[in-house]
């Protein structure tokens, strides 16, 4: 990763981060999947491995992009009994740096907090780091890799992460 000063202020992809947790915490998810490049990725490596490559290392979730849209198509049937009525998430972002950038490619870190709420199970939260590779473009940034590195030693106890992130 290079570390060429970015050409994108830390403001406008704050701005965009709160604009994803928002859409995410709203189940827009139709929404959120305009922001992302047609080659994104989502993934949630081994808290013990972030840096690993899902080729090599059992990730949680290890998606390409039609994997992606399978997810949220998933996600939005009624019939989807892990999450229908929706959980209600709400998420806080915060430190986010741009860490570097390379052509149009703005390489961000930023720490996030977030809590679900499901029907009859206990309040879950999670806590970590989002690491994205994001692009410029004409229509604003969009999401080339979504990166989720959880900080719980533990992740059983956090049940399944059936919504995103």
């Amino acid at each position: 990763m290079s570390q060429t000063l970015p050409s994108v202020s830390r403001a406008e992809v704050e701005d965009f981060l709160f604009h994803e947790a928002d859409l995410l915490d709203n189940w827009q998810l139709a929404e959120w999947e305009k922001l992302l490049e047609p080659d994104a990725t989502y993934m949630i490596p081994p808290n013990e491995a972030p840096d690993s490559n899902h080729r090599s290392t059992l990730f949680t979730i290890a998606d390409d992009r039609e994997r992606i849209r399978q997810r949220i198509i998933r996600l939005l049937d009624p019939n989807c009994h892990a999450e229908f009525p929706h959980s209600r998430t709400r998420r806080i972002i915060g430190n986010v740096r741009v860490v570097g950038s390379e052509g149009d490619l703005v390489f961000v870190h930023a720490n996030f907090a977030c809590w679900r709420y499901r029907r009859h199970e206990r309040i879950r939260e999670y806590i970590g780091q989002y690491r994205f590779t994001l692009r410029r473009t004409d229509a604003g940034l969009r999401i080339r890799e979504r990166r989720v590195i959880i900080d719980a030693h533990e992740l059983g106890s956090l049940g399944s992460v059936s919504f995103i992130l």
